[in-house]
């Protein structure tokens, strides 16, 4: 997402989430300051404005449905919130700042250059986590038995033997999975060097 398209993003959720919510009578939760208010604000603002329209509607709803406070309120915290985004509309891999860090660093690089990009992701998308070093052994256990797996269908065709369509068809989800890694990676490098 460039600048401009997040700009417009950040005032779409202004229109669709935030002014909606202040004008049912939500305020600002009793333990943050204004500040702090306005900067949680702001925030959720550039974290959601990946968001369509229709679903940062959803998100007011589920808000007004569920406010904060022991009076039902206020605001509820930026936490509740952006898990409440996350089941409505996930952030794209690439919105997502998770992502973007781990496969910026030594760790992304090393998982796509070793072939165990994809198993990453797919643990990133489900963890929402640094992957620990336990974590990184299981993801790198799962990326070798897939890796055999391509191998025995790569032996398979090369003998002239049939491959079925679905094992075909994960094989190549699983490379667009990697070329999806390898675009996160760039795109991030790219941006740093700007």
């Amino acid at each position: 997402m460039d600048s401009s398209e997040q700009a417009a993003g950040e005032k779409r959720v202004r229109v669709a989430l935030i002014d909606p919510l202040l004008n049912l009578g939500l305020g600002k939760p009793s333990t943050v300051t204004a500040k702090q208010f306005d900067d949680m604000v702001s925030n959720l603002c550039q974290r959601l404005a990946y968001m369509s329209d229709l679903n940062l509607s959803a998100l007011a709803e589920v808000v007004a449905a569920n406010p904060g406070g022991k009076d039902q309120d206020r605001f509820p915290i930026a936490n509740k919130i952006l898990a409440w985004a996350g089941n409505i509309q996930s952030p794209s891999d690439s919105a997502s700042p998770l992502i973007r860090a781990v496969f910026s660093h030594d760790l992304g690089r090393s998982a796509i250059r070793d072939g165990w990009g994809p198993e990453l992701l797919v643990w990133l998308r489900r963890n929402r986590s640094w992957p620990r070093n336990y974590d990184i052994t299981q993801i790198r256990d799962l990326a070798a038995q897939n890796a055999h797996r391509i191998a025995s269908m790569d032996d398979r065709v090369a003998r002239g033997r049939d491959v079925a369509k679905a094992d075909l068809d994960w094989a190549a989800a699983r490379q667009a999975t990697l070329d999806k890694c390898v675009e996160i990676s760039n795109s991030v490098c790219a941006g740093e060097q700007a």
